[in-house]
């Protein structure tokens, strides 16, 4: 079967795209998988309708496409896991099923989610894409919304590429957690989410476009004092982030959606307390630091 990718919204001809032909619960061809790396370096984000996969399919298609990164950039004590940890757990239940107390800690430290980030931009060697697969969705809401930041970057004017261009910042999930006025971190999580760097602006290594590499992660900027560099970040992720350069996803059961956190940001919207949320996220490494995709 032929397969096509079309943009989802035709006046942005190439910002995600829907995929349509290759079915992702089988072996793909070498050919399916050079369209799918080929899709992402143009879109960004590739959206897969009717995708009945379970845990190991998911696993099994993920890996036709790169190395894996471990699931550890959440607060889940191993006893209480439910998932192997090549499976991000992006959801409001326990291991039972069962949805998670409104003050539970781990429902607490999840609403990070809601914020614009990067996946694993906490991380030394951050992540490349991203495919979550929704197994149950709420009624309302809980929608997903992308940010181009190649686009972002293109809109800036000339002082202020200049002025980002070279910048590094300080990335950590105690900063964006704080955001929201959680701080319920013991003393190894403090030290496993220290800071890391990452550049501001990258070049894809692919396309060679240039990217604002923002995340709600990012709390500093070397060399700036602390309240300047958050005021300069939250003015470039007001600009990444206006409508103009935003997809929103309106889930469907067994959609899955992957993109490129190298150049977007994306964000869960809210839902419901007590409506379940269940999906699952494989994710690609980037296989290298930020600081080796320098924007020259």
């Amino acid at each position: 079967m032929s397969h096509t990718i079309k943009p989802v919204e035709p006046a942005r001809p190439t910002f995600a795209g829907e995929v349509s032909g290759i079915d992702l619960t089988r072996r793909l061809t070498d050919a399916e998988v050079a369209a799918i790396h080929a899709g992402m370096d143009r879109f960004g984000v590739l959206v897969f309708r009717d995708q009945h996969l379970d845990d190991e399919q998911q696993l099994a298609f993920s890996r036709q496409l790169g190395a894996l990164e471990k699931a550890t950039g959440d607060i889940m004590a191993e006893k209480d896991r439910r998932l192997s940890m090549d499976l991000n757990d992006i959801s409001n239940v326990d291991k039972h099923g069962e949805l998670l107390p409104r003050d539970d800690r781990r429902r607490l430290f999840s609403l990070g989610n809601m914020l614009w980030h990067s996946d694993s931009s906490f991380k030394d060697v951050p992540a490349k894409y991203s495919l979550l697969s929704a197994r149950r969705i709420p009624a309302t809401g809980g929608n997903t919304e992308f940010a181009d930041m190649r686009a972002a970057y293109d809109a800036l004017d000339d002082a202020t590429k200049a002025e980002a261009h070279d910048l590094i910042c300080a990335h950590s999930q105690i900063f964006s957690r704080g955001i929201l006025g959680f701080d319920d971190f013991t003393d190894a999580e403090r030290a496993k989410w220290a800071p890391v760097r990452q550049r501001l602006v990258r070049r894809h290594p692919n396309t060679g476009r240039l990217s604002l590499y923002l995340s709600s992660h990012a709390g500093a900027i070397e060399g700036w004092p602390v309240p300047e560099a958050r005021a300069f970040l939250r003015d470039l992720t007001e600009h990444a982030t206006q409508r103009q350069f935003v997809y929103a996803h309106v889930w469907r059961q067994w959609d899955l959606v992957m993109w490129d956190n190298r150049v977007t940001m994306h964000r869960a919207r809210r839902y419901r307390a007590d409506e379940v949320r269940d999906m699952r996220r494989t994710t690609l490494t980037n296989e290298v630091s930020s600081l080796e995709q320098a924007p020259i």
